[in-house]
């Protein structure tokens, strides 16, 4: 786990590089969510709840990306899932539908780097010293998630996607974050920080 002194210096990191982000960018978010509201019919603004810290339930907040109301309800995101709007794809591939989670950053409910957020039925049902990663705030970013960048398409080429993303992925998504808090630094959340922004 991390030490007090690590926490302090990652939590200063990050409200410094939020308010740096959201400075840079707050005018990409607004233009994105024009885009959404106008192609969704709907507020551009997504929110969902997720499982963070202490395996404590937050809102995250993102770019909307697919259509409301569909009768596909499925957490899980395929390559070519005909819920993502034509936008939607861009903001995906360019990463700017997580922009919005910068305040979510800021105000203390994730960190730059650390554990993605999933629903419920993931990170809050973990057992022993797997438990281990909700010590730490949920990441926008990840070793996890940067090895499972295209999890979409890995997703689209299995039988069953949900069993696939539960049995396959999410169990080695735990074991590299666990590995993540272990070999914790500063210099390692900039060196993830930056292979997210470059993909």
């Amino acid at each position: 786990m991390l030490s007090f002194k690590d926490r302090v210096i990652k939590r200063g990191f990050d409200i410094l590089l939020a308010i740096i982000g959201i400075v840079l960018t707050w005018w990409i978010m607004l233009l994105a969510w024009i885009v959404a509201s106008i192609e969704t019919k709907s507020n551009g603004l997504f929110r969902q709840k997720r499982i963070g810290k202490d395996a404590k339930e937050f809102w995250v907040y993102k770019i909307k990306t697919m259509y409301p109301n569909s009768k596909n309800s499925s957490t899980v995101t395929v390559a070519n899932d005909n819920r993502i709007t034509k936008s939607g794809r861009f903001f995906r591939r360019t990463k700017i539908d997580e922009l919005p989670q910068l305040f979510n950053v800021l105000f203390g409910s994730m960190s730059f780097v650390g554990p993605r957020p999933d629903v419920k039925g993931f990170a809050d049902e973990l057992e022993g010293d797997d438990r281990v990663i909700l010590s730490i705030r949920a990441g926008i970013t990840s070793p996890a998630s940067i090895k499972y960048k295209n999890e979409e398409e890995i997703l689209a080429n299995v039988d069953n996607p949900i069993e696939y993303n539960r049995d396959v992925i999410w169990r080695d998504k735990v074991a590299i974050n666990k590995e993540y808090i272990k070999n914790w630094s500063l210099k390692g959340d900039i060196e993830y920080i930056i292979k997210t922004i470059i993909g």
